[in-house]
C-alpha cells in the first residue's frame, strides 16, 4: 500500500514521525493508501530548510522566477489528464470537474508569470527640494499555505505561485484526505527550475499545523477551510505576530426574479448546487425565488433535472455527481436532512438511499432538493457542504436583499434577471464578497482576487491576483537626498511637498 510523505528540497521526504492516516477511496469506502502525519520536529525541519533558501529565492530577479512559472505552467498543461486522474481518484469527483479545477489553478499560474508588472513600485520626484521618494514591495518571507480537501489541486494554486513569485519561500500543508495531486505538482515544479528549499509540503493534522502557527520563522499563513478552523488559525497565527488570511464557510443564495429566464436558472442550479457534489465554499446551497409563481415554475423545471442526475463514480465516463469525501461527511450530509424533514421542510427530491453496484461502500448521495425552507432552520443557517439545495420562497425582491445580508456568511451570492435596474441595485445593495448577475459561481479570474465578508473571511486580505500580492509582499517606501552643494539648514520637521 502506497504511503504519501512529504516533500522538500525538490524531492520527497518520509519524515521522522510514525502516525498515518488512511488515504480512503470515497466511492468504495476502501483504504487505498496511508499519508504520513508530520510531528513538530518534522516541521521544524522544513522550516529551517525554507528560511535557508529564502535569501536567495528573495535576490533572484522577479523575470527569472516568472520564467519558472512560464514552464511550470507548460508542464501543467502537458500533464493535465495524469494530475486529474491522481485526484479524483482520491477526492471522487468527476474528470471533467477535476480538469476544470487544474484550469482554474493554471489561470493563476499565469498571472504569476506577470509578476514582474506586479510588483511595479512608485516614484515621486522632488517632494521636497532636492528629496525624491520611491516604494518597492518586498518578499514577506517563509510563508505556509492550509488548503482544504474539496479542491486539492486549485485551491494550493490560488496561493504558492503568487507568493513564491514574489520571492517568498512556501510550505504547503494540504489536506491529509487526498494529498497525492500536490506532490505530482511539486515534482513539476522542482522540474520547471525552482530551486530546492523554494516550496515544500509537509502532510499532517492538528499538530503541524499548529507548529507552523508557532513557528518564529513562519511570517505568513494562508487558509481555505471551514470558518470554526479559520477563526482559530487566525487567531493563534496573529498572536504569534504572523500575517493571516484566512477564507472560511459560506452559505451562498441565488436571487431569482420572476423576469428571469427559469431554463438558464436551472441549467445553472444544477451545475452551482449539485457540481463536484456541493462539496464548494462558492456552491449555490439556496435559492430564493421571488413570489410564488416563480417559486413553483423553479420547482417544476427544476426537480426532473435533478432526479436524472447521473451518479457514479469518475472512472464513468457519464457521471455527473459523484461521491462526497468521506463517511463523516456522508452521515452528516443525512444527518442535515433529517433535521431539515423534522422542521417541516418538503422533501421534493430525496438524493438518500443510493446503492451503486460494485460500489455498495462508496459515499454516493443523489442531488436533493427542499422546498418551503425558512431562515430559522439549520438547513438554511449552516453550511451543509454536500448535493442539497434549499429553497426558501421570497415574498419580495427587498426580502430577499435582507435574507442575504442578513445570514452570518457573505461569500458569493447571484441574482437571475432580465432587469439591468434589479441587477445593479443588488450588486450595490449585496453585502457579500463576490456577486454574479445570471452567473451562479462568481469566482473571479486570477487577474482579479477571492474572498467574502462577514464570517467567510478573517483577515484584510483576498487571495490571489493583485490582493494577493499585497499580502505577500510588504511596502517599503524611500526618501532620498543626495549632496548637491546646497545647504538648507537643520530640519526640525518632517519632509513637505510645500518645502522650497
Amino acid at each position: 500500500m502506497n504511503t504519501v510523505g512529504h516533500f522538500h528540497s525538490n524531492k520527497p521526504w518520509s519524515g521522522t514521525a510514525t502516525r498515518t492516516s488512511d488515504i480512503v477511496n470515497p466511492s468504495t469506502g476502501e483504504v487505498s493508501g496511508k499519508v504520513t502525519l508530520a510531528s513538530k520536529d518534522d516541521v521544524d525541519t522544513i522550516v529551517e530548510i525554507a528560511a535557508k533558501a529564502l535569501p536567495g529565492w528573495a535576490a533572484t530577479p522577479p523575470a527569472k522566477r516568472a520564467a519558472v512559472m512560464f514552464d511550470f505552467r507548460d508542464l501543467l498543461k502537458k500533464n493535465i489528464k495524469e494530475l486529474a486522474t491522481l485526484l479524483s481518484a482520491e477526492h471522487g469527483k468527476t474528470l471533467p470537474d477535476a480538469m476544470g479545477e487544474i484550469a482554474r489553478g493554471i489561470e493563476v499560474v499565469e498571472f504569476a508569470s506577470s509578476i514582474p508588472q506586479a510588483l511595479k513600485g512608485e516614484y515621486s520626484e522632488q517632494v521636497g527640494s532636492n528629496v525624491d521618494s520611491f516604494s518597492v514591495r518586498q518578499p514577506v518571507g517563509v510563508v505556509a499555505g492550509i488548503t482544504p480537501f474539496n479542491f486539492p489541486a486549485m485551491v494550493p494554486l490560488w496561493m504558492y505561485p503568487v507568493a513564491i513569485a514574489c520571492g517568498n519561500t512556501f510550505i504547503l500543508k494540504p489536506s491529509e484526505k487526498d494529498p497525492s495531486v500536490v506532490l505530482r505538482v511539486a515534482e513539476l515544479l522542482a522540474e520547471a527550475g525552482l530551486p530546492e528549499g523554494v516550496f515544500n509540503v509537509v502532510n499532517g493534522d492538528k499538530e503541524a499545523v499548529d507548529a507552523l502557527l508557532d513557528h518564529p520563522k513562519v511570517e505568513a499563513v494562508s487558509f481555505v477551510g471551514s470558518t470554526a478552523i479559520g477563526e482559530y488559525i487566525y487567531k493563534r497565527g496573529t498572536s504569534n505576530g504572523k500575517r493571516v488570511q484566512a477564507l472560511c464557510g459560506a452559505k451562498n443564495h441565488m436571487v431569482i426574479m420572476p423576469d428571469a429566464d427559469m431554463d438558464q436558472v436551472t441549467d445553472a442550479l444544477i451545475g452551482s448546487a449539485y457540481g463536484s457534489a456541493g462539496e464548494r465554499c462558492m456552491a449555490i446551497s439556496v435559492a430564493v425565488p421571488i413570489g410564488e409563481d416563480t417559486a413553483d415554475r423553479l420547482i417544476e423545471s427544476l426537480a426532473p433535472r435533478i432526479r436524472a442526475l447521473k451518479v457514479a463514480p469518475y472512472t464513468d465516463s457519464t457521471s455527473e455527481l459523484g461521491p462526497v469525501i468521506s463517511k463523516q461527511s456522508f452521515d452528516k450530509i443525512h444527518d442535515y436532512i433529517d433535521q431539515g424533514l423534522e422542521k417541516g421542510a418538503n422533501l421534493v427530491v430525496d438524493g438518500r438511499g443510493l446503492k451503486l453496484q460494485g460500489y455498495e461502500g462508496g459515499y454516493f448521495i443523489g442531488g436533493c432538493l427542499f422546498d418551503n425552507v425558512t431562515t430559522d432552520m439549520s438547513i438554511y443557517q449552516e453550511e451543509i457542504f454536500g448535493p442539497v439545495l434549499s429553497v426558501v420562497r421570497g415574498k419580495s425582491y427587498d426580502d430577499a436583499v435582507n435574507m442575504v445580508n442578513d445570514h452570518e456568511y457573505g461569500n458569493g451570492t447571484a441574482i437571475f434577471t432580465r432587469d439591468g435596474d434589479a441587477a445593479r441595485d443588488f450588486w450595490s445593495r449585496a453585502r457579500i464578497g463576490m456577486v454574479g448577475i445570471n452567473v451562479p459561481i462568481p469566482v473571479p479570474v486570477a487577474y482579479h482576487s477571492f474572498g467574502g465578508w462577514k464570517r467567510s473571511l478573517f483577515g484584510d486580505h483576498h487571495i490571489h491576483g493583485m490582493e494577493g500580492v499585497r499580502f505577500y509582499t510588504r511596502l517599503k517606501t524611500m526618501t532620498t537626498r543626495w549632496p548637491s552643494g546646497i545647504r538648507t539648514g537643520a530640519e526640525f520637521n518632517f519632509t513637505s511637498g510645500k518645502d522650497a
